[in-house]
């Protein structure tokens, strides 16, 4: 399955239905009044969080939600039916944009969270509601007022409490594998992760949090290189950082503090605020005998920067206790995560243009009718 982070889609509330233009007509009543009943409410189109749904692939597919419209208003005083919501399924961790202006609308962070993107339009009053002590025969009615339609930007910005970062091969995969029961794919080639992995570590039964593996980022990913950009931004929604380094099983002259400083280099250029948070550096692989020739280099750098520093092997799982739980300890007292605002339309406008271009934006033509009597024609 793809992972899908980013959608655009078209959003349409239900328009409200017309009031009604109507006149109590009964044998012995010679003076019945207008009985014109309001039209029902349009519809709103709502986003609401799921853990069940994990990313944005249903929008690849379909990409124009419409909820339904309230029927016109009656005779006898009925109100016409509210039109029925379009209640859309999202990730938990969608960010919302306004395609047109770039503006956030909304973070959707928890689950079972909603928000109304576009509301329904309002029915119209009947002729019953325009009676006067002057005016006790209406014949006019008020139109529904028309539903909102807006074009959104989704952007998916996983949640989870620790997020693995480093370059590929680096043994990120082997090591969630090996504190959580998430099965990422493991191999002795670069990219073997092409999506986030989300696994959860349980040190006890009161100590529970979520680890995040994100894919291997190398020098130039916050142009793009690689899987640049597209999952970088995952790492905006995590308060901790585990950088895992690592040197090469193929290559023992291969230097990882390189690597260590390029990564931070990466991260200061596509958000200056992601190095202030609290950062946690394993040396892995010390199964392998050149291992420790890099150890007291890497482990003075952290020193310099204030990072707390560990070696472990996660292929024999070896000292990942006192990883997490420096993990943890850095947990209890790291703030909520601030996140990079940007325009979303700049990741993908040839995917904008294209849509643009197959119509997909285009309303549909709607007749409008200011009112009617009760039994013509619409």
């Amino acid at each position: 399955m793809k992972f899908i982070d980013v959608a655009k889609i078209l959003v349409q509330a239900g328009d409200g239905g017309r009031g009604c233009v109507s006149f109590r007509r009964e044998k012995y009543v010679p003076n019945g009044g207008p009985n014109g009943g309001d039209g029902g409410d349009g519809g709103s189109v709502v986003l609401e969080t799921s853990r069940r749904v994990t990313t944005l692939l249903d929008f690849k597919y379909k990409h124009v939600y419409k909820a339904k419209r309230g029927t016109h208003g009656m005779g006898s005083d009925k109100t016409g039916r509210r039109g029925e919501h379009c209640v859309i399924k999202v990730p938990v961790g969608t960010m919302v944009y306004d395609a047109a202006t770039g503006d956030q609308i909304c973070d959707l962070s928890e689950e079972n969270q909603s928000f109304i993107v576009a509301n329904g339009g309002q029915g119209g009053k009947g002729n019953a509601r325009f009676v006067t002590p002057t005016r006790q025969a209406p014949d006019f009615a008020q139109p529904g007022t028309e539903g909102e339609h807006r074009n959104l930007v989704l952007e998916l910005k996983l949640v989870a409490d620790v997020g693995i970062i480093g370059f590929p091969n680096a043994g990120k995969s082997t090591f969630i594998s090996a504190v959580s029961r998430s099965q990422p794919k493991v191999a002795d080639y670069p990219f073997t992760t092409l999506t986030p992995n989300l696994g959860v570590v349980s040190l006890d039964t009161e100590r529970v949090f979520v680890l995040a593996d994100m894919p291997g980022l190398i020098e130039g990913a916050h142009q793009g290189t690689g899987l640049g950009i597209e999952f970088l931004r995952h790492i905006e929604r995590t308060r901790v950082l585990l950088h895992i380094v690592s040197p090469s099983i193929h290559d023992e002259e291969h230097n990882p503090l390189a690597e260590l400083i390029k990564i931070e280099e990466e991260l200061h250029h596509y958000f200056p605020r992601l190095l202030e948070r609290p950062r946690v550096v394993a040396l892995n692989k010390t199964d392998l005998p050149w291992t420790d020739n890099f150890r007291e280099e890497i482990e003075a750098h952290c020193r310099e920067n204030n990072l707390p520093f560990f070696t472990m092997s996660a292929a024999t799982r070896e000292n990942l206790r006192p990883v997490l739980e420096e993990l943890w300890r850095q947990l209890e007292t790291a703030p909520e995560p601030v996140l990079k605002i940007e325009d979303p339309m700049k990741a993908s406008e040839s995917a904008a243009k294209e849509k643009e271009s197959s119509g997909v934006w285009d309303d549909d033509d709607d007749v409008e009718v200011i009112y009617t009597k009760e039994g013509s024609d619409e």
